[in-house]
């Protein structure tokens, strides 16, 4: 639900701020909320061995995705971006199982695979057979954030969930502070109500509380199987860009959309089987009597 409203919530603060300066924007305000929430609960500063991870974190879904799918949607319709987005639940189930280790069952992958040539169909269909330059800033977008996706997933196994996107939402401070100070006086600024509302919501409601729910729940049942529910967010995110932006939706856009749900249900009836992992040096298996 929470990142079903990121794409329409990024058209309406397009409408008051430029691409640069609401990516920007909307890193430093999620970054303030995050250091607030660190702050209140006295959280303890990640170990070293962990920054590695944060910093994919960072790259992935604080700064690599917002900014990609900002300037597709520049010239993209959020219900088209929405049904492209669909492929990321399989980008982030192929890496979180070379990842983790997980090995989930051959019926989960026929099933994630439908589910991308589902978006795969539809996107050909929609440009004609050729791909666009919003298509290949999307798909750019879904590898960066299958990364952060599946290495925030890790990280939440060791640390709460919202204290891993909080310390990658603080490591990207000085750069958002910087690249808020250089965009907004290069880029046109016209506040609107839809457009300090879109920035708010993609600020707190999709980078920190979005995210948080997210790294808990992919911590809980496994990046891959996880993964697999967020392709019930196009057909959220279809219906939002009718209801709040007024867009007019192709026939193709909601019967991909429930197609993919489909698929949904079929990769969470499968169960997951992990690969064994070797004991660190110095402990031993389970005593079996």
């Amino acid at each position: 639900m929470a990142f079903s409203l990121t794409f329409p919530s990024t058209a309406w603060g397009l409408e008051s701020f430029g691409p640069w300066s609401l990516v920007a924007l909307r890193s430093t305000l999620a970054a303030l909320i995050a250091g607030c929430f660190l702050l209140a609960a006295r959280a303890p500063v990640p170990e070293r061995r962990h920054w590695a991870g944060l910093a994919v974190v960072a790259g992935g879904v604080v700064v690599g995705f917002p900014l990609l799918t900002t300037l597709a949607l520049q010239t993209s319709t959020t219900s088209h971006a929405a049904v492209v987005v669909g492929l990321l639940p399989l980008t982030t189930a192929v890496l979180g199982s070379l990842r983790t280790g997980e090995r989930p069952s051959r019926t989960f992958w026929v099933a994630a695979l439908a589910g991308a040539a589902v978006v795969i169909g539809f996107t050909v269909q929609q440009s004609g057979g050729a791909l666009t330059s919003g298509d290949l800033y999307l798909f750019g977008a879904l590898l960066v954030c299958a990364a952060g996706y599946t290495e925030g997933g890790r990280l939440a196994r060791v640390m709460p969930g919202w204290q891993v996107i909080g310390w990658a939402l603080m490591l990207c401070l000085p750069f958002a502070v910087a690249g808020s100070a250089v965009a907004l006086p290069l880029e046109p600024v016209r506040l609107s109500a839809h457009g300090v509302l879109g920035l708010v919501w993609v600020a707190a409601g999709s980078t920190f509380f979005g995210l948080y729910v997210w790294y808990k729940g992919m911590a809980g049942i496994g990046v891959p199987r996880a993964s697999q529910l967020q392709l019930a967010q196009p057909l959220l995110t279809l219906a939002w860009s009718v209801l709040l932006l007024g867009e007019e939706v192709s026939a193709a856009a909601p019967l991909a959309a429930v197609a993919v749900l489909v698929c949904i249900a079929a990769t969470q009836r499968t169960g997951r089987r992990r690969a064994p992992r070797p004991l660190p040096a110095g402990e031993t298996g389970p005593v079996r009597s």
